[in-house]
């Protein structure tokens, strides 16, 4: 461990690596707008995928798509470090300290999540989210006690969603940030409640379709981030509510590159 921290307090000392990580805030922007913008495409009557690997798509259409998702993905590598970094030098008691490590890990896993997908997109592969989500439904199903473990898992992912949720009301990312006083203050605020909402939403109801397929014993069920915005469609005024939720994505991409200029690193 005493290792694993002198390397770590390394890495944050690095003025380039701070640099490159956050560049990952930058990164992980680009995505939420582009999934937020074919969400509002579906909900206007468009098509596409809106979860990472539809944005990962998008991205490769572009004429020099392959060079970019190869610095998305060294980007997000470095970010994914930085939050494992930060992890390893968590301060205070024990039980506040290991949360904030399982914290950092998962949100660095995430990360990392993304920067594969970039990776195998920028080398001609292509991913179909939702199919792996269903087949690892169908598989956790299979096992013992099956449907007890889907319920968590769903249950955990939509845990997250409300954390997301309450995050933005509470504005608790100011609590990660250095926001500057004056007339551009107020704004980037409301870039965070916004965009913190409706990512907890989205992420909301990707876990309890989890639930959903759990309890049907249907793996179907588990269509992921861009199944779940689907699923909105379906409810009173559900076009609308998709339509704002894309922008409320879009809106949260915008934040994380604002974020990017004024987190505390």
């Amino acid at each position: 461990m005493t290792s694993a921290k002198g390397a770590a307090r390394t890495a944050q000392r690095s003025d380039a690596f701070r640099r490159v990580a956050r560049a990952g805030f930058v990164v992980v922007g680009l995505v939420h707008i582009i999934i937020g913008a074919i969400a509002v495409s579906i909900a206007t009557g468009g098509g596409g995928d809106a979860d990472q690997d539809g944005a990962m798509e998008q991205i490769r259409s572009t004429p020099v798509g392959g060079l970019v998702l190869g610095l998305v993905a060294v980007a997000l590598v470095a970010l994914a470090v930085w939050q494992i970094a930060s992890g390893l030098l968590a301060r205070g008691k024990e039980p506040r300290k290991w949360g904030m490590r399982i914290k950092l890990i998962g949100i660095a896993g995430a990360y990392l999540v993304i920067a594969g997908l970039a990776l195998i997109f920028a080398f001609g592969g292509h991913v179909e989210s939702e199919t792996t989500l269903r087949a690892l439904s169908a598989v956790i199903l299979d096992a013992p006690g099956g449907i007890v473990l889907l319920i968590i898992v769903g249950l955990t992912v939509a845990g997250v969603g409300v954390g997301f949720i309450v995050i933005g009301f509470t504005r608790g990312f100011e609590k990660t940030m250095d926001v500057p006083d004056g007339p551009s203050r107020p704004g980037i605020i409301a870039l965070g409640v916004a965009g913190y909402i409706a990512k907890g939403i989205a992420i909301t109801v990707t876990g309890l379709l989890f639930v959903v397929a759990a309890w049907t014993q249907d793996p179907e069920k588990a269509a992921g981030l861009d199944g779940a915005l689907r699923s909105l469609v379906d409810l009173p005024q559900g076009r609308a509510i998709l339509w704002l939720v894309g922008v409320g994505l879009a809106i949260y991409g915008v934040f994380s590159m604002v974020r990017a200029r004024f987190s505390r690193m």
